[in-house]
Formats: structure tokens, C-alpha cells, sequence
């Protein structure tokens, strides 16, 4: 029997963790078991041909909310030109309401809810044996005489039974390398899928220690651990922090999801030896809002947070994001303005401005009538409005979103958006807004733009400033002749010169 274990990835740099375990896990057998993924982005009828001349009887996919829309329309066909083709599912878009999703879906055969590593062993055990007893298979939903059958659930997998999950598959050079040390959230944020976990169950730390030393001497580019509070153990993190330091190789970057108001006088005294470069954090502040925060079951640390990642940013030597999300309950407009500028006054190299998504399984999704949500029917499921942010207040966030990360998460702008937050607005959010409505105005958003007619956009805006005097204009025009000059090469900055500031 031939397996196929696929999926599409958001951007050809991601890969795909889940689907690497579940190849040992096929591999152990004797099946023919082969590993392909695709990307959102690939041609449709590229993915299809590939998987069809394939010849395989069973196709498994790893879903999730950007890919799972694509994968219903691909999975249709394959069926469609392939009858008695089999078609399992997988992953945390398919692992809630999956009768309903096998009842307007007649191709899907299989979906293995939750985490497969062990029920797919099972799975897999049932092909070999040719039984096809798929009562016994735990975490299973199944077909049997035009009837959905749904299976006990498989209890929480001992993380020590994992496989290394690059032990038998090459890493690609130019790809982001995914690695978890730890499974389960201590946290119970409403709007997240990591709150049903709530056991922490972590690897042993000689296990983590050996495959991070594999990464290692591997000169990988980047490893980003998927651990979903990485540091819920002090000395657990301390220790792993620890030893990436002591064998820095200068090479490689670990990227870590944390919880900054946890951080502590003796990690931070061991950050302050991290090589620049290092190491790089995600911090969720979400909100400011208090009241906001409660409402999705935050703790309110706002101060403790803020207070910390002012700590990180002042060491320099550590790559910070933060992210807000707008849409919370009780958080309006006004309020996520005053989010947005504390947040931003942080001065963290990355502030991603996300918006609220109501997933299949979680609290919020079930509470969505408490506070008048409307959302998109299909994945990935984002607010449109709810009591407190109209649709129009939604799209004008999005309009700021996109403006923000064009100047301030890209870099490249940061004496000129230091100068037009003085001169020409009330503070950060004010000046997102103003560059969002010029921007949007001009037409801009209709295509995309090459770094250098972003700057010739940024001064068409302040020369629109009626606020600004002409020797403010001009001061802004150094300004931003200084940032081209630090964020571009020689050359480029020459041909910018003689073409000049027009668009």
C-alpha cells in the first residue's frame, strides 16, 4: 500500500512538524510511505497532478486554518478522478465538529482527531494487518456502512516515546526547522486551541539537550520551537537557555513563544551573554485593556510584561516581537488605540497587529452571542464585528496593519517615524492612522511596492501635512534621505537620487 503524508504550508519556508513524526511512525512498518509538501501558493493543478500520477492509496493531509479550504477543494477532486483513492485528515482544523465536517464532505474517509502520532500507529497497524478493524483505533473517524463512527478518544501521548523527527529526513538549508520540547499550556486564553491541553508534558531534558546539539553541529539557520509557553518552568528554561549559550555555534537562531511577565533577575542575567542573534522571543501582550484581558481568561500582569520586555529591548542582543490582537471583548477602538501606543512605545524590533480569530473548539467560539460576534463562516474564521468594533472600525485596524508593517516591522524608517510622531500626530497610533488614510487614499494598496517608492510615498505624506511648516518638510526630506542612505546599498541610493522623490 502506498502512503502519502502532505500538506500546504503557508510560505515555502514553513514545514511541516506534525507530518515528520508521522513518517517514523509509517516508516516502523511496511508501508510505503513517502513525504511531500506543498504551499498555499503552489498551483492548484500543479498539487493535484503531483499527488495523482503519484498512484497512492492513501493520501493523509495536515490541516489547519489557512490550508483547509484548499485542501477541500484538492481532496473533492482527487476523489472525484480516483475513486477508490482513501483520504485521511488530520490536525487541529479537522480535530472539532468532525461528523459534520465528514457529513458535507463525502470524500474524507479517515480524520484522526487531536494528536496522531499514536493513533496513526494504530491506523497503520490495521493496513498492515489488511482487518481494517477501525473500531480499535483510537481518536478515529470512520465510515462504516454509510455511517460516521467516531472512536474513544486516545489518552495524552508520553512525550518520551516521540521520535527525533529529523532523525530519518534530511533538513532543508532554506527552511525554518520546527522543534517542541514541550506539549500543553498552563494558560486558558479563550481564543486559543492550547488551552484544552492542560497537561504540561515535556521531554527530558538529555533528550532536548541532544537534539538541539544535533541542530547544532548542523550549522541550521533557524530553529523555532512551537512550544506554546516555552518558559511556564524557570529552571527548565534556564537550563536550555544555559547550555544554547555555552554552545553557540554563531550560527544558529532559536526563536521561542514566552511569557514575558514570568522573566526573572537570573534569566536575565544569563540573556545578557546571549549572542546577538541568538536567540529571538515572541511575547502575546494582546491588550492593555484590563478588562479586555479578563474576559478572555488573561491574567492583567499589563505592568510586569511591559516592564520586562523594556528590560529585553534595552539588552539589545535578543530579537523581540510582541503582537496585540484587536477584537477582544470590551476593547473599542478608543481602547485599542491606547493599547497600540503602549505597546508600540516599547520600541520591540516587531509589533504584529493580529485580529481576532473564533476557532473551532475554543471558549470564545461558544460565547460568541455574549458579545454580538460576527465572523467569517470559513477558515480561518476572523472577526468582522462585535459590540465594540464596528465592521468599518475592523477594516480601518487592517488598514493600519498594513501600513505598520510596511514602515515600522520592515524597518528602514526609524528617524523619520520618530520625527512625524512629534510633529504631525497625538502619538503612534494617531500616525498609523493618518499614513493608513493617505495611503489608502493614493491608491497605493493596489500593488506592491519596491522598498525605495516607499520612501517617495512616505514624503508625498508630509508634504501633505498642513501642520508642518516648509522647514519641517525639509527636515523630514533629510530625515528620510538619511534612513534610505542606513537601510540601502550605495547603488541603490544613487539611482533613487537621480530619478528623485517623485512617484
Amino acid at each position: 500500500m502506498r502512503v502519502l503524508l502532505t500538506t500546504l504550508n503557508s510560505k515555502y519556508v514553513h514545514s511541516n512538524l506534525a507530518l515528520k513524526y508521522l513518517y517514523h511512525v509509517a516508516a516502523m512498518t511496511d508501508l510505503d510511505v513517502e513525504l511531500s509538501e506543498f504551499t498555499i501558493n503552489n498551483d492548484k493543478s500543479y498539487v493535484y497532478t503531483e499527488i495523482l500520477r503519484g498512484g497512492y492509496d492513501l493520501v493523509c493531509f495536515s490541516c489547519y486554518i489557512w490550508n483547509i479550504e484548499q485542501i477541500k477543494e484538492l481532496g473533492a477532486n482527487l476523489k472525484k478522478a480516483s475513486p477508490k483513492l482513501k483520504i485521511l485528515l488530520g490536525g487541529p482544523e479537522v480535530s472539532h465538529e468532525t461528523k459534520g465536517l465528514m457529513e458535507e464532505n463525502p470524500w474524507i474517509d479517515f480524520v484522526i482527531r487531536g494528536e496522531g502520532e499514536y493513533p496513526f500507529s494504530q491506523f497503520c497497524k490495521e493496513l498492515i494487518s489488511g482487518r481494517f478493524a477501525f473500531n480499535y483505533v483510537e481518536s478515529l473517524s470512520y465510515r462504516r456502512n454509510g455511517e460516521i463512527i467516531e472512536t474513544e478518544d486516545a489518552p495524552l501521548l508520553d512525550m518520551e516515546l516521540l521520535p527525533f523527527p529529523y532523525e530519518k529526513l534530511p533538513m532543508a538549508p532554506d527552511k525554518v526547522v520546527y522543534y517542541e520540547a514541550s506539549r500543553g499550556c498552563p494558560y486558558r486564553c479563550s481564543y486559543c486551541l492550547s488551552s484544552l491541553d492542560k497537561v504540561m508534558r515535556p521531554l527530558p531534558m538529555d533528550r532536548v539537550k541532544r537534539d538541539l546539539q544535533f541542530f547544532l553541529d548542523e550549522n541550521v539557520k533557524q530553529v523555532k520551537f512551537i512550544d506554546r509557553t516555552f518558559n511556564y518552568d524557570k529552571k527548565r528554561t534556564y537550563e536550555i537557555w544555559k547550555f544554547l549559550i555555552d554552545n553557540d555555534n554563531g550560527v544558529t537562531n532559536f526563536h521561542f513563544e514566552i511569557c514575558g511577565e514570568i522573566l526573572d533577575d537570573m534569566l536575565f542575567a544569563l540573556l545578557k551573554r546571549a549572542r546577538k542573534g541568538l536567540l529571538q522571543f515572541e511575547i502575546g501582550i494582546q491588550s492593555t485593556n484590563g478588562k479586555a484581558l479578563e474576559a478572555v481568561d488573561r491574567r492583567d500582569n499589563v505592568n510586569a510584561i511591559w516592564y520586562n520586555v523594556k528590560r529585553l529591548v534595552a539588552m539589545e542582543n535578543i530579537h523581540i516581537h510582541v503582537d496585540l490582537i484587536a477584537g477582544l471583548p470590551y476593547e473599542d477602538y478608543e481602547s485599542f488605540g491606547k493599547s497600540f501606543n503602549r505597546v508600540y512605545a516599547l520600541r520591540a524590533d516587531n509589533l504584529q497587529l493580529g485580529f481576532l480569530k473564533l476557532l473551532k473548539g475554543t471558549k470564545i467560539r461558544q460565547e460568541a452571542s455574549a458579545h454580538d460576534f460576527v465572523y467569517r463562516d470559513k477558515a480561518p474564521y476572523e472577526i468582522i464585528s462585535n459590540t465594540y468594533l464596528s465592521a468599518i472600525e475592523l477594516i480601518q485596524l487592517k488598514m493600519v496593519e498594513e501600513v505598520l508593517d510596511l514602515y515600522s516591522n520592515r524597518g528602514g524608517f526609524a528617524r523619520t517615524l520618530s520625527f512625524l510622531e512629534k510633529n504631525v500626530a497625538a502619538g503612534p497610533f494617531d500616525l498609523f492612522e493618518q499614513i493608513a488614510d493617505f495611503y489608502y487614499a493614493g491608491g497605493y494598496q493596489h500593488r506592491s511596492h519596491k522598498k525605495d517608492a516607499l520612501y517617495r510615498i512616505l514624503m508625498k505624506f508630509v508634504e501633505t501635512r498642513t501642520n508642518l511648516s516648509n522647514k519641517m518638510v525639509e527636515e523630514a526630506r533629510v530625515l528620510l534621505t538619511e534612513d534610505l542612505a542606513a537601510a540601502m546599498n550605495e547603488d541603490t541610493v544613487k539611482k533613487f537620487h537621480k530619478k528623485g522623490w517623485e512617484i
